[in-house]
């Protein structure tokens, strides 16, 4: 999915907004590097997490930090791996315990500290008892089902902190469903916001029921031509990939690859591109298939 017009300003003031948050007082120079960026960027082939990550990298070497949501992963991740054993008891006490694992997942999709977003954890937890109540606006989840139950191999793309707490129950699913199945864990390969890196998935014990692997990019999301060699092999071999956020949904949208999309539409941009209003769950196989 290409760059959209109305994803530019967001850019720059997701920059700006960061740049605040680790203190950074003067941004003029972190501006000017910014803009010199963009003006050398094809719109028509280059994605926004691509940007963002580059722009997140110029701004970590501008102040110095090298991780300015350490902290808040950090947080985030013990304060959601408290919770696990009390989400299992409510998944578990559902007749489609898979389904209700699904969308924990895909609720979890609501933490994100990217300042665009911009949500507070009472936001997060006003969100996570909304939309327990609510149906999926996409629900593909029995074809998924089924193929995990068939599969040798699968690649699961993590997103934000807190929210990999709930991939975990749902990766617990898979494997009672297919235990057989070689599952492995994608994360970023840099900090990037508050996206989810290797130390974050071995911390709140990813590893018990996946292979962890980085994708050695520094982009928000899954930019397949800059991953490394092991990655894209890996990828590439999975029978399915399931993809969670809006910026692996970028990122691979246009790929010929079975994939399923967990994600939140936060953004009207990604909500009409998949045909569903905002702040929709989806559970959607890859339509360019």
């Amino acid at each position: 999915m290409r760059i959209q017009e109305k994803c530019i300003p967001c850019i720059i003031n997701q920059t700006i907004k960061v740049a605040d948050m680790v203190g950074l007082e003067d941004k003029n120079e972190l501006l000017r590097k910014v803009f010199t960026y963009l003006s050398k960027v094809d719109f028509n082939t280059s994605s926004t997490p691509e940007l963002i990550g580059e722009i997140f990298t110029l701004l970590k070497k501008e102040t110095g930090n090298a991780d300015p949501y350490k902290e808040t992963r950090e947080h985030y991740n013990e304060m959601f791996l408290e919770r696990i054993p009390d989400i299992e008891r409510e998944i578990n006490g559902v007749g489609n315990p898979f389904l209700e694992a699904i969308k924990y997942a895909i609720i979890g999709n609501i933490i994100d500290f990217n300042p665009i977003h911009n949500l507070l954890l009472p936001d997060i937890e006003a969100s996570f008892l909304r939309l327990k109540g609510e149906q999926l606006g996409i629900n593909d989840s029995k074809l998924l089902m089924q193929e995990i139950i068939n599969a040798d191999t699968i690649l699961y793309l993590g997103d934000n902190c807190g929210e990999i707490c709930l991939d975990k129950i749902l990766i617990k699913k898979m494997k009672e469903l297919n235990p057989s199945c070689k599952i492995f864990f994608g994360t970023r390969g840099e900090a990037v916001v508050n996206d989810s890196i290797e130390e974050d998935a071995y911390f709140v014990g990813i590893d018990e029921y996946a292979t962890v692997i980085s994708n050695e990019d520094s982009s928000m999301g899954t930019v397949l031509f800059r991953t490394s060699k092991r990655f894209q092999e890996i990828y590439q071999s999975a029978d399915i990939v399931i993809a969670k956020g809006q910026a692996n949904y970028e990122c691979l949208s246009n790929e010929n690859k079975n994939i399923y999309f967990l994600l939140m539409t936060k953004c009207n941009v990604i909500a009409d591109d998949i045909g569903v209003s905002e702040m929709k769950m989806i559970c959607m196989k890859n339509r360019a298939t």
